[in-house]
């Protein structure tokens, strides 16, 4: 059953600031807000596998496979993963200018859902941007991937971070909320997410930089705290900027698949200043929002047109 109430409760939020994460189950109705998004996918997928098909890296179209099946399927066979084509942001490294995205309307329609913005509201006021940092993550069973590291965390498991600690120091004061719903359940044996409790409060660690992206040693982490927190499709995770997060490896015969998008609060910097937000809500100034996703594709391409003509390689990440 899709959540009926608006917003946060006092004792929700209470929970969020204590815990640093809150997890609310069915906030999203399956078929009528994550479905569309799916079928995007599905026109990406297709898209992808007759192009690899006319190149001779497939054997067939496959056109006949359920997406799971299909993805799992060009993923074997072409010894490869595909995961910025199906993302809705640009990678930190090697942008040109035919980088591949997908910014599809439904895509944009889930980053502007008035539930999700009314959540965000509850936790950073009326003003929100949606954040830059923002992606999709198709997670293939790991039996099915041929390399360790191919696709980074986009593919693989996520590692122990802070989301303040992927960004620029610019935006250690911002005030920013984490949303992450899953498109698929997302049990354990499916790679979901876990959570340090109360790790928020611990301030900035220190990140290096490793195969699945910035990441935390263990031995900075209270890891005897950590826990899993299995989602169902329609179930929404609030994460504080700080809190320490990472995600458990696919070994499931499932394809999951997740979004974690953000927000904070307009005017002040997102962290990654290179890639383009937008006002998602206002009510000092509603016509600041913008509402078109062909304009919010718009100002996609177009960063992806100055980073890929950069003379000089852009910093995304205080860690090096």
């Amino acid at each position: 059953m899709v959540r009926q109430t608006a917003g946060l409760s006092d004792s929700e939020l209470a929970l969020l600031r204590d815990q640093g994460f809150l997890l609310i189950e069915g906030l999203l109705d399956p078929a009528a807000d994550l479905d569309p998004i799916l079928a995007e996918y599905e026109g990406v997928l297709d898209q992808l596998a007759n192009e690899l098909h006319a190149e001779g890296a497939l054997d067939s179209t496959y056109a006949d496979l359920p997406f799971a099946e299909r993805l799992v399927t060009v993923y074997r066979e072409t010894g490869r993963t595909f995961a910025q084509h199906f993302d809705f942001t640009l990678p930190q490294q090697g942008i040109a200018a035919d980088t591949p995205m997908w910014l599809g309307p439904a895509v944009f329609a889930a980053l502007t859902h008035p539930r999700l913005l009314d959540i965000a509201e509850s936790v950073i006021g009326p003003e929100l941007y949606s954040n830059p940092v923002q992606h999709v993550r198709i997670k293939p069973p790991l039996a099915a991937l041929a390399s360790a590291t191919d696709g980074g965390a986009l593919v693989h498991k996520t590692a122990w971070h802070q989301d303040n600690g992927v960004l620029l120091p610019t935006a250690d004061q911002t005030d920013m909320v984490t949303v992450w719903f899953s498109l698929t359940d997302a049990p354990v044996e499916s790679g979901c997410l876990q959570v340090i409790p109360g790790s928020h409060r611990d301030g900035l660690h220190t990140h290096s930089v490793g195969a699945y992206g910035p990441q935390i040693a263990d031995s900075d982490l209270k890891l005897d705290r950590a826990q899993p927190v299995p989602t169902r499709r329609g179930d929404v995770l609030l994460l504080d900027k700080r809190t320490c997060h990472g995600s458990l490896p696919n070994v499931s015969d499932q394809v999951r698949c997740s979004f974690d998008i953000r927000y904070s609060r307009t005017g002040q910097p997102t962290g990654r200043d290179q890639f383009p937000g937008f006002v998602a809500r206002s009510r000092r100034d509603p016509a600041s929002v913008l509402t078109d996703p062909e304009e919010w594709a718009a100002l996609w391409y177009s960063a992806r047109a100055q980073l890929a003509a950069a003379t000089e390689p852009p910093v995304f990440n205080r860690w090096g």
